[in-house]
Formats: C-alpha cells, sequence, structure tokens
C-alpha cells in the first residue's frame, strides 16, 4: 500500500501545493475535460468509481471553478487510444511521446521512462539486445494490447507477432498473470506500471520480489507525458492545461508523486525525473 493510500494528510498537502500554481493560470477551462483512464501500475488506480493514482491526484488539484474541471471515466487502454484518436477524450495520460500521438496532440513531458524486458528470476544468459531476444525463438513474449513505447518498440512486436511468439493481454495484471502461470517467459514494458499492477493485485503480489529487469538498447529512455488534443480542445483550454501541466511538471511534485508510490530501485530501473534549466539559463 503506498503512503498516499496510508495518509489522507499526504494527499491533502500535495493538492494544497499544487493549489498555488492555479492561481496564476490564465483562465478557466470552457468546460469540464473528459480525462478517460485505465488501470496503469499506481500512475492510475482504479478500484470501482473510485480513480486515485499520481496522475489523477495532480488533476484533481487542478479541479476548481477558477481552473479545470476533470471527468475520469474508467475504459480499456486500448479503447482509450481510440477515444483520443477520434476526439472523444481531451487528454490521453500517462503517454509515451510518438509521431503518431504528435498528430493528434499537444505533449506536456512530465517524466522520462523507458520499456524493458520482465521475467521471473531464473538462470536464463542475460539478453543483452533486440537480436537475442528476436533469436531465442523459445521465448515467449506478452505485451499490453494498445500500448506504444516508440517504433523501435512496435517493430520488435511486429516481428514476434511474425514469429508467432506474441501475446497480447488486455492489462498489466494479465500479463502479470501469463507469466505466473508460464504460459509466457518476458514482457515488455516499463517497470513500473508492471510493479504497480503485481503489488495491487493479491493474484500476483508474490512476484514482487522475484522480478528480472533487462534493459536493451533498442528500447531507449523516452518522454512520458501528457497529450492535449487538437481536435476535441480549444486552443484557449490547450494553452491553460498545457501552463497547469508545465508548472506541475516544474514544481517537481509528479517526480515526488512516483516517489511516494515506487521503491528506488524500481524507479531506477525504468524512471528518470524530468530535468529543468536554472533561471537565468536559457534551455536548448
Amino acid at each position: 500500500m503506498s503512503m498516499l493510500t496510508k495518509s489522507p494528510t499526504l494527499r491533502v498537502v500535495l493538492i494544497l501545493f499544487l493549489s498555488q500554481f492555479y492561481l496564476h493560470a490564465q483562465a478557466a477551462c470552457s468546460r469540464t475535460i473528459i480525462a478517460p483512464v485505465a488501470p496503469l501500475g499506481f500512475s492510475v488506480i482504479i478500484n470501482g468509481d473510485n480513480v486515485t493514482g499520481i496522475y489523477p491526484e495532480i488533476f484533481r488539484g487542478f479541479s476548481s471553478k477558477e481552473t479545470c474541471q476533470f471527468q475520469f471515466p474508467a475504459v480499456p487502454r486500448a479503447r482509450l487510444e481510440l477515444m483520443f484518436e477520434n476526439g472523444q477524450a481531451d487528454v490521453l495520460f500517462p503517454a509515451i511521446r510518438t509521431p503518431k500521438r504528435d498528430e493528434l496532440g499537444i505533449f506536456v513531458p512530465m517524466i522520462h521512462t523507458r520499456s524493458t524486458l520482465i521475467s521471473l528470476q531464473s538462470a536464463r544468459p542475460t539478453i543483452r539486445n533486440q537480436q537475442e531476444l528476436l533469436e531465442q525463438k523459445n521465448l515467449k513474449v506478452v505485451v499490453v494490447r494498445g500500448y506504444d513505447y516508440g517504433e523501435a518498440y512496435q517493430t520488435i512486436v511486429a516481428e514476434l507477432s511474425r514469429q508467432g511468439r506474441l501475446i497480447l493481454e488486455s492489462d498489466p495484471v494479465s500479463v502479470a498473470r501469463v507469466l505466473k502461470a508460464n504460459v509466457a517467459d518476458v514482457a515488455i514494458m516499463a517497470p513500473y506500471i508492471f510493479v504497480g499492477a503485481v503489488q495491487g493485485d493479491a493474484r500476483v503480489e508474490d512476484l514482487s520480489d522475484k522480478l528480472r529487469f533487462e534493459a536493451i538498447p533498442e528500447l531507449p529512455w523516452s518522454d512520458s507525458g501528457i497529450y492535449l488534443s487538437k481536435k476535441s480542445l480549444t486552443q484557449d483550454d490547450r494553452n491553460t492545461l498545457q501552463e497547469l501541466f508545465e508548472r506541475a511538471a516544474r514544481s517537481g511534485m509528479v517526480w515526488k508523486g512516483f516517489l511516494r508510490y515506487y521503491k528506488p530501485e524500481v524507479l531506477k530501473e525504468g524512471n528518470r525525473q524530468r530535468e529543468f534549466p536554472k533561471q537565468g539559463v536559457v534551455e536548448k
């Protein structure tokens, strides 16, 4: 259980801390912002009708008549992507920056992340690169349908599918269950997402201390953050939301949210804090 879940006081402190930025917003959003969610580690936690986690807590800090209000309909991740493509979702989060998504929205980076190979601890030799993964044809690989970590990831997934070695699951918990049942040997996703799913589900939480992470150079560090729809949002609403999210990122509260929910050793494998130039230094 996370520190925020244990302590409602910390949640109140987070909201109060963030509220100082909202007073500087240029204008309120013109309407309620539709922000569909799917379970994603501790970034987005869905328990019945209750939506919590790192990003929803930050969004709720923005939610007021003076700034912006949000709705969080829960949908499968693959449908979430489709809603954003069709202009039915105003924001997409958290999301890796990709050329395809850049055509659909304005990206606000929050942290750096990467996907890795995830498996249960074993004596199997380390997989050092994409070629070694593709050559070990005895290994079944599982991924979440709708996840996208960029062009290299899509290339690997397409080749694994061509080889008949790819298993698609609907969410990270299903991926963990497939690994636990030895139906698949390796998963590909960001470690923090997988660990958050495992720790939040009694069926697979025993895997937490048995995980093996292998980074390969073809799956590099990328920006992760929030996309603002070009289709559904007005320019004024995009500007308002962009200002709010950038203020949240610069405040350090996004990274602090990750530190509250995750152990440092998990973040070390797949997350880095976004860095900003010091005042008076021009960002290149």
